[in-house]
């Protein structure tokens, strides 16, 4: 999948949590990647494989939530500036259609309003024939600075 990093974003890990655009250890195992991630927008994405599935045969729906979770949390991260940090503080999902083993799903979460200690987001998983699989939205909470207890 194409990657693409947006204006602005530090190559330098540093306190806050705008570091070079990742995917993180969670991710990785299940296969998701980044396409995409700038200016209060994220985009990952995964192929459902054998070990994504439930007993119904379909996408087990923690890969929907960690796929939602991992692009709204980008999107947010991509509006911080380079002292904040931030968090899930709340996050809903409607699933909507079942993904089957060799879908293609790509998930876009993107800012709706960012204040100074919370993000309103929202997020949306489509398969390759543009099929929404699930929505999601959620609130994420703003700190200036690393918590100590994270540190």
């Amino acid at each position: 999948m194409k990657k693409t990093v947006g204006r602005g974003v530090s190559t330098m890990a540093s306190e806050g949590s705008r570091s070079f655009p990742h995917i993180g250890k969670l991710q990785e195992s299940l296969g998701i990647e980044l396409i995409s991630m700038s200016n209060g927008k994220c985009s990952v994405g995964v192929k459902v494989d054998e070990s994504h599935l439930n007993k119904g045969g379909v996408a087990h729906g923690g890969l929907q939530a960690t796929l939602l979770d991992t692009a709204m949390g980008g999107a947010t991260v991509s509006s911080l500036s380079e002292e904040e940090w931030c968090a899930t503080a709340q996050l809903d999902i409607s699933y909507i259609n079942a993904a089957k083993v060799n879908s293609g799903l790509i998930c876009t979460g993107t800012v709706l309003r960012r204040g100074r200690s919370i993000a309103h987001v929202q997020g949306e998983i489509r398969d390759q024939e543009e099929r929404v699989i699930a929505i999601g939205k959620g609130t994420w909470g703003i700190w200036n600075g690393r918590p100590k207890h994270l540190r």
